[in-house]
């Protein structure tokens, strides 16, 4: 397995000023970076390549949808518009040397409209991922949907959800992204959540419970690190948290106080817990 931690730990979109930080993450194990993908004319995605080969790490993207974008809405326009958002975000994915897309890509997050989601809205989504099959597989790209909480989302919030999702749209470059701290709100066990949508997992995200230092809280890691095996999973953890103080990215994900010693802490402490808990099932 490779260990990734997301760039949002420092900023909310990178660009060149930032590559700086990049010889760090490399200096403390960490075998790539995960960056954002919000506005795909304005990604650094040749910047990104190039700094990630100079430091020796891989990259992996993330992405959401911003308000006036929706692969799900009622508007064909809208959709219209969200599909050839999410076909050039998977084209400057591949442009950054990168061969992963993964993100809430369905609405966007912290659209709540007080119902539960349709069967209109689900045919859509599935529709939609079956219509950027061909751009994914011309680009040797994977698309790997998150689950979000209930809090974050109304769409989509369990594991069994997601692999439903993924059965529907039935194409190998649509799988799933399991993130540990989603699951810990709606799964009634993590683990059991990951095995069951074990075959469509593309890619993990290991975060505690609060969003801070992997293995500070209580998350059960153990059991968690059983399922990855157990679902014969060799791809990426990526620690996902957030700045403390980076404004609309901080208040998006609600982070309203010092998680930890430092942003930078959550990464750097966090690896060494990724390491030992790899190490002792290797």
């Amino acid at each position: 397995m490779k260990c990734g931690v997301t760039t949002y730990i420092w900023t909310a979109e990178f660009t060149e000023a930032h590559v700086g930080v990049l010889p760090r993450i490399k200096a403390h194990g960490f075998d790539g970076v995960e960056v954002s993908l919000f506005r795909p004319a304005t990604f650094a995605a040749r910047v990104i390549r190039d700094a990630c080969r100079t430091n020796g790490l891989e990259c992996t993207v993330t992405s959401a949808f911003t308000p006036g974008l929706s692969l799900i809405a009622e508007d064909v326009a809208v959709r219209a518009r969200s599909l050839q958002h999410l076909r050039d975000a998977i084209e400057a994915t591949a442009e950054a040397g990168s061969t992963m897309l993964a993100g809430p890509l369905y609405c966007p997050v912290g659209e709540l409209p007080g119902r539960r989601r349709t069967d209109d809205e689900w045919r859509r989504a599935v529709e939609g991922y079956q219509s950027v099959a061909d751009t994914l597989d011309a680009c040797g790209v994977t698309l790997a949907i998150e689950p979000l909480n209930r809090f974050e989302t109304y769409f989509l919030n369990t594991a069994a959800d997601a692999a439903a999702l993924c059965d529907a749209v039935a194409h190998p470059s649509v799988g799933v992204l399991f993130d540990t701290f989603h699951a810990n709100i709606e799964e009634k066990s993590i683990a059991e959540g990951l095995r069951r949508v074990g075959r469509h997992v593309k890619h993990i995200h290991t975060c505690e419970n609060d969003r801070g230092t992997p293995g500070s809280g209580h998350v059960e890691w153990d059991d968690v690190f059983a399922a990855i095996r157990a679902i014969g999973y060799d791809g990426w953890l990526v620690i996902e948290s957030f700045g403390f103080a980076l404004g609309d990215l901080s208040a998006a994900a609600a982070i309203w106080r010092d998680i930890e010693p430092s942003p930078e802490s959550i990464a750097f402490d966090g690896i060494r817990f990724l390491r030992r808990q790899i190490a002792s099932r290797s």
